[in-house]
């Protein structure tokens, strides 16, 4: 039996292999996500995945902190990477954009069954999708 937090490092890992199918590492087949911009099932999150990484070129993820409590894993992340394909409808930029998130999944049998996340979505301004402020940085 692994470790759960282990696993908030294998999303990492899996993250920066920039390969979706490894997906099945760590994740159940009935994956659910709450994020509604992934489709249900393991299958949905590898095909979220697969636009991820043709979208969001040379992704790297560094986790900040991971920990377990109960069947819980809590992970909180920094990605970076360059905006070379339309994402979610937002045309290539070709900017670098940095993304922090906490994410949390439920977990048994050793894999992720259900996931929660919060994501910093000012990433669309460094994709030049919403109009930066006055006075706000980059």
């Amino acid at each position: 039996m692994r470790n759960p937090v282990d696993l908030a490092h294998l999303f990492a890992d899996i993250m920066n292999s920039h390969d979706p199918g490894r997906c099945a590492e760590l994740v159940s087949e009935n994956y659910v996500n709450h994020n509604p911009s992934v489709g249900p099932g393991r299958a949905g999150l590898v095909a979220f995945m697969g636009h991820w990484f043709d979208t969001l070129s040379d992704t790297r993820v560094v986790v900040e902190d991971a920990f377990a409590v109960g069947d819980r894993v809590v992970g909180r992340y920094t990605y970076r990477a360059r905006h070379t394909g339309p994402c979610v409808g937002v045309p290539a930029s070709g900017a670098d954009i940095t993304m922090r998130s906490i994410d949390i999944w439920r977990f048994e049998d050793d894999r992720f069954v259900e996931h929660w996340d919060q994501l910093n979505l000012l990433v669309f301004q460094q994709m030049g999708a919403i109009p930066m402020q006055p006075g706000e940085m980059q």
